[in-house]
């Protein structure tokens, strides 16, 4: 498989993203398939300026950070404020199996899509597979 998921770590971020909801990075929620010759992963960054979403490869590991600042109302009394502001970060470690240059992205509705093209010496091929026995023969024939 070229892109690895450890449920451990994640279980790991997502509790302690709740138990100190005020520190560090904030959730980000993503799905993750192979469609065909690629892979798609849909991130859900709602309310991020499209201008703060970096993503990044360095050798086999996937990086998107972003950030979501706060709504700044001046002289209001706030009654409920629980969109919350601050970084997003997630990595994935990709395998060698994935053409990282082809790797592209965009960000639209508050989803941000990440194509991670599979190379060509990690797709599936056929191969041809001789019959022998037919060889011997044509090899028979020939000699006569």
């Amino acid at each position: 498989m070229a892109m690895t998921f450890d449920p451990f770590s994640e279980l790991d971020r997502v509790a302690a993203s709740l138990l100190q909801p005020h520190s560090g990075p904030r959730v980000m929620p993503v799905d993750l398939y192979r469609d065909a010759d690629r892979y798609v992963l849909n991130a859900d960054l709602p309310g991020v300026d499209p201008g703060s979403v970096d993503v990044d490869v360095d050798g086999q590991l996937l990086t998107i950070r972003a950030q979501r600042t706060a709504g700044s109302v001046s002289g209001a009394k706030w009654l409920a404020q629980e969109r919350p502001a601050g970084s997003y970060l997630r990595q994935f470690s990709i395998g060698e199996g994935v053409d990282t240059a082809g790797i592209s992205a965009s960000y639209d509705n508050g989803v941000l899509s990440v194509i991670v093209p599979v190379s060509e010496r990690a797709k599936p091929r056929k191969i041809h597979v001789q019959n022998q026995a037919s060889n011997d023969q044509d090899q028979k024939t020939l000699a006569s």
